[in-house]
């Protein structure tokens, strides 16, 4: 039988007398005395009280426009086509802040010779 159904017909269920009243002997109702009598609660559960990090304002947050090396590689002829880069012998020349792109990701290898 499991203990809670065994003390349910006692006097006191296992809490003994005057002692055993109110909240003051489980160390308060709820989640009260967390950071200090309950710590070992607060240890198992992790973090949960009290605040966490910041948040960062959104008029200082943006977005950036990434592009690939192997993406310039790919889209290059058609940039050339449309009049967005220009060739000078060997070498592409492009605007990519024209383009509209802020970053310049370095995934992929360039068999051409490029000035950005």
């Amino acid at each position: 039988m499991p203990r809670r159904k065994a003390l349910k017909p006692s006097r006191t269920r296992g809490r003994g007398h005057k002692k055993g009243r109110g909240a003051g002997l489980r160390g308060g109702r709820g989640n009260a005395g967390c950071h200090k009598t309950k710590r070992i609660m607060y240890e198992r559960v992790g973090r949960v009280w009290g605040a966490h990090g910041f948040k960062r304002p959104q008029s200082v947050v943006h977005a950036n426009t990434s592009i690939n090396l192997n993406t310039i590689e790919e889209m290059c002829d058609k940039w050339i086509a449309d009049g967005v880069a220009t060739k000078k012998g060997k070498v592409i020349s492009l605007n990519l802040q024209s383009m509209g792109y802020d970053k310049l990701l370095s995934t992929g290898s360039t068999k051409q010779s490029y000035k950005l």
